[in-house]
């Protein structure tokens, strides 16, 4: 230091109010003209905004000015003082998204397309649902998972209670009707003299081998119009016999059939009791049937039940 006013002998002694306080008015402090502080010759360490510049080596000389660099390119033009860092050399591709030509508005996400997409995804489920239903799969070639059938499927499956009663009614048995209860025609009588009946008590009717006698059964409840089979339960001996039947007072189309199944020889009736049957037409309710010996007939038969069952059945 040369001789002379160096200021504060310390830069914390540097106090830029100095001029407010006795000492310092009394050291020589004055109020600041010139952007330094408040001592005479205190260093000045503001600077005008925009002067230090940087990436550049400082060649000014002390006291004087630094010198500004040239602005580098125009308004929108890369700085070489000031770049981003992809615009030096050896930095990695730029990532940001380019201005879309034109000047027109950058376009958003494809909503299109994808409303395309989806709606093209339901129309295929639709598809695959309606063809499944067409096509009826009762699941028999499925896995066990797919055999299970739905609470709908179920419910559609399963009779309602009209439709079990009207099934029930219609597979229900008349029961066969004994000898006794027969209403007999001409001299036809019962008797029971002949084992192997199996009426109640080994009754049957017999004497049925003359023209114009005959057994009626008047049978009740029958559940529904339809096709029907008439049993007998009867013996011949020795030969094959038939009869003409009669429902609800109509010739039926052909003789009812009383073959001797048996085989049992001539004039045996014990080892003869066989059954026959045919197929007449009912309706509901009330029915007549009536088997009786008409000319042309072979009536030597003894009858001791009757029964029918519902459809053209064989036993």
């Amino acid at each position: 230091m040369t001789s002379g006013n160096n200021g504060a002998s310390t830069p914390e002694d540097d106090d830029p109010f100095g001029y407010l306080y006795a000492d310092g008015q009394a050291n020589g402090a004055q109020p600041p003209s010139g952007g330094g502080y408040g001592y005479p010759n205190s260093v000045s360490r503001v600077r005008a905004v925009g002067e230090r510049q940087y990436g550049q080596q400082q060649t000014a000389q002390y006291g004087q000015a630094p010198t500004v660099p040239q602005q580098q390119g125009g308004y929108g033009q890369p700085n070489a003082h000031y770049a981003a860092p992809e615009n030096f050399g050896g930095g990695g591709p730029s990532t940001g998204r380019q201005a879309p030509q034109g000047g027109g508005r950058g376009r958003g996400p494809n909503t299109k397309g994808l409303l395309i997409g989806a709606v093209a995804v339901v129309a295929a489920v639709v598809i695959g649902i309606a063809v499944a239903m067409a096509n009826g799969d009762d699941g028999s070639d499925g896995d066990e998972a797919g055999n299970q059938p739905s609470a709908s499927a179920s419910a559609s499956a399963s009779p309602s209670p009209s439709d079990s009663a009207a099934g029930d009614e219609d597979k229900a048995e008349i029961p066969p009707v004994d000898a006794k209860a027969l209403n007999l025609g001409g001299s036809a009588a019962l008797a029971s003299d002949v084992e192997g009946a199996q009426a109640d008590g080994g009754v049957y009717v017999g004497n049925l081998n003359q023209v114009g006698n005959s057994v009626t059964w008047t049978v009740n409840g029958v559940p529904s119009d339809g096709d029907y089979t008439l049993f007998a339960h009867y013996s011949v001996p020795g030969e094959d016999q038939e009869m003409t039947l009669t429902v609800n007072g109509k010739t039926f189309g052909s003789k009812f059939p009383l073959k001797n199944y048996a085989k049992a020889p001539a004039g045996d009736f014990v080892k003869g009791w066989t059954t026959s049957y045919t197929y007449p037409t009912l309706t509901k309710g009330t029915n007549t049937l009536t088997l009786s010996c008409q000319d042309g007939d072979k009536c030597n038969v003894l009858l001791d039940q009757l029964w029918v069952k519902a459809g053209q059945v064989k036993r």
